[in-house]
């Protein structure tokens, strides 16, 4: 437990860390004065709504989140999920989550997270994380998750925007999961897991509508893997994608 303990706890301060980095060289000494005082915000984005064609078939999915609040505190939703078209979900996750504003573009983030996967019995966990921007504008999102049964699971979640024009936006991103239990029914080995690496072109006919087009290419690692050959699934998977990125 002990060893269990200080994993997640240096996962989560890695967050912290590089937001104290970004509050220490980009941000002024009194940001908290320049907050827009009680007022309350929203905002729903959908950040990846796609079909991907694959030598394992066709697939979709979705990947959005919502907020209500003001500069300090905020109430999130996030989902995800993807399966392969014409047949049932793989999987779908929704988290609740309160946050709380810690540093210029930083936020500690606590809360649940359910998943749905017919294939077997759902899961509650709570969650914790750290969500902002790194140095030179990364998109970070860094969560630890732990079940109702007790076992951890991490996730590290990174994207980047670079502009070819004031309209074509290049998108790379990388997602990592790994897992400090084995939890054979649901095909997690404890390790490194999976990871997730995307390209995707979009081109912004606004800046709140946006379709684009890219690949996505996932792999299992370590037991893992023994755990997906023994159902016949695939260990690797490269998808091309078309879909939608939207905002309001």
């Amino acid at each position: 437990m002990k060893r269990l303990t200080c994993l997640v706890a240096a996962w989560l301060a890695s967050g912290l860390g590089l937001a104290a980095e970004h509050s220490a060289t980009g941000a002024p000494s009194d940001w908290g004065g320049h907050m827009m005082g009680g007022q309350q915000f929203w905002m729903v984005m959908l950040d990846r709504f796609e079909y991907g064609d694959s030598d394992d078939g066709d697939n979709r999915l979705w990947d959005a989140q919502a907020w209500y609040g003001g500069d300090y505190n905020k109430l999130y939703f996030k989902t995800e999920g993807e399966g392969n078209t014409g047949e049932a979900l793989e999987a779908a996750e929704f988290q609740l989550l309160y946050d709380r504003l810690i540093a210029p573009f930083w936020s500690l983030q606590a809360g649940v997270r359910h998943d749905v996967r017919p294939s077997a019995a759902d899961v509650s966990y709570a969650a914790f994380g750290v969500q902002g921007l790194a140095p030179q504008w990364f998109e970070t999102d860094l969560a630890a998750y732990v079940s109702e049964d007790g076992d951890v699971s991490l996730r590290a979640e990174f994207e980047y925007d670079l502009l070819l024009t004031q309209r074509l936006v290049l998108q790379p991103r990388l997602e990592i999961n790994a897992s400090l239990n084995d939890v054979p029914e649901l095909g997690i080995a404890s390790g490194l897991g999976s990871t997730e690496v995307g390209l995707r072109l979009r081109y912004e006919i606004r800046r709140e509508f946006a379709p684009y087009v890219g690949f996505r290419w996932e792999r299992l690692y370590g037991d893992s893997r023994d755990f997906a050959r023994a159902e016949a699934e695939p260990l690797s998977k490269t998808s091309f994608v078309v879909g939608l990125r939207a905002w309001f």
